[in-house]
């Protein structure tokens, strides 16, 4: 359970990829003699990414691997902010990345689940494991997912967030509603 406070002091959710927004996995092969490099991403979880976004939160990715198909992931969602450091490096490049929008850590919340993660996730307001992280990540998590990564996990951090900010419910009405459902019928809390 995430505190009400701390939740409304959230102005940023980040979110590794690899292990967060995929399974883990990742398929290499040959296309017409080019590398590519395929990424399951689950489709609820970017519902969630948008739920934040419309809530007025930035969403920021943070991959410790430079990836074409989180570059065309976080287009599809519309979500401009994604830092791809290939070594690993998040924290820094993070820090980068809110001095530039003149935000600090202590408004941020962070999803992760292996080593490269445990810099941001020691720093951060609101550090979130998803279920199948590594011992040290689950260490320093607030909270821990029940879904795993790649499998719900970022859909549920992100109605764990709007839940106790109080905006949930409305958020879904507000969806519900822009896609031609008038019904005056409130959908049941969880």
């Amino acid at each position: 359970m995430i505190e009400r406070g701390l939740a409304r002091r959230i102005t940023v959710v980040g979110f590794d990829v690899d292990g967060v927004l995929t399974d883990g996995g990742v398929y290499l092969g040959l296309v017409a003699d080019h590398a590519a490099e395929f990424k399951r991403f689950h489709v609820p979880d970017g519902l969630g990414l948008k739920m934040l976004q419309w809530a007025g939160l930035h969403v920021v990715i943070v991959s410790g691997r430079v990836s074409e198909a989180t570059t065309l992931r976080a287009r599809e969602l519309g979500i401009p902010d994604v830092i791809q450091d290939d070594g690993a490096q998040k924290l820094p490049a993070l820090e980068r990345w809110l001095e530039a929008r003149h935000l600090t850590l202590a408004q941020c919340a962070f999803v992760g689940d292996d080593l490269p993660d445990v810099p941001v996730l020691r720093r951060v307001a609101l550090p979130i494991a998803v279920r199948n992280a590594c011992a040290e990540v689950k260490a320093l998590a607030t909270v821990v997912t029940e879904a795993e990564g790649g499998k719900g996990a970022a859909r549920e951090a992100a109605e764990l967030i709007l839940k106790a900010r109080g905006t949930w419910n409305e958020r879904v009405e507000a969806y519900l509603t822009e896609r031609g459902d008038a019904a005056e019928r409130t959908i049941p809390a969880r």
